[in-house]
């Protein structure tokens, strides 16, 4: 039975093959129809081959370009679809229908289930998004809650900007105020000792008079110690 159902495979197959050859005979061939074709000489040969075996048979049989059996060779056998082995310094490829059969059932497997998940996270969130609606139906009473919550936001922030007006008269906020004042107080008498010591100096350098000093510096008359 087993033989048989390889066999009807292999037909089908090979019915595929031959299909596929006379629809790319008037284009280049895809990625797709280069694997094809080249599982075909493994199928129809049920031999093992070196790559300089296939870079021969390929083109003039398959009509694969030489530059491309290397790499559709490599794509096959990194999806388990050809065997290979190295034997000595050579590597020798096969493959046969049952292999490749098997080799895309455990990929359709594969894709099921993935989907299988797919559907069941896209179950999970509908379930969340449906939990999170309830309580947010648009009910007469929510919308009069809402409206209510919006008034109460606005008051807030009419009572923030009058605070904000009388801050000034915070008592932390003149405190503040107050330590400011002090060392800006104390701040203006240094500079005014600087500028003091500097006429003390000048007169006695250059025998100038207060009232030179004061118009070559820009110093008014009246300069004195804050009170």
């Amino acid at each position: 039975m087993e033989m048989v159902g390889l066999h009807s495979c292999f037909i089908l197959m090979s019915q595929f093959l031959v299909y596929s050859l006379k629809a790319s005979k008037k284009k280049g061939l895809s990625l797709e129809e280069k694997r094809t074709r080249m599982m075909e000489i493994f199928f129809e040969s049920k031999d093992v081959f070196q790559l300089k075996d296939i870079e021969k048979l390929a083109p003039k049989t398959k009509g694969i370009t030489p530059m491309a059996v290397k790499d559709v060779l490599q794509s096959l056998v990194d999806d388990n679809m050809v065997d290979c082995e190295r034997v000595g310094t050579s590597n020798y490829y096969w493959a046969f229908p049952s292999k490749a059969l098997h080799a895309r059932k455990s990929k359709l497997e594969d894709l099921q289930k993935q989907s299988s998940e797919a559907k069941q996270r896209k179950t999970t969130i509908q379930k969340a998004a449906e939990k999170a609606k309830v309580g947010r139906q648009d009910t007469k009473e929510r919308s009069s809650l809402l409206k209510e919550l919006k008034a109460l936001r606005e008051e807030r922030t009419q009572l923030q900007a009058e605070v904000e007006k009388y801050r000034e008269c915070d008592p932390e906020v003149v405190k503040e105020l107050r330590k400011s004042n002090v060392v800006a107080k104390d701040a203006v008498c240094r500079w005014t000792d600087n500028v003091f010591a500097i006429k003390s100096w000048t007169k006695k350098k250059f025998a100038f008079d207060d009232s030179r000093i004061n118009k070559a510096f820009g110093i008014p008359e009246d300069f004195d110690y804050m009170e």
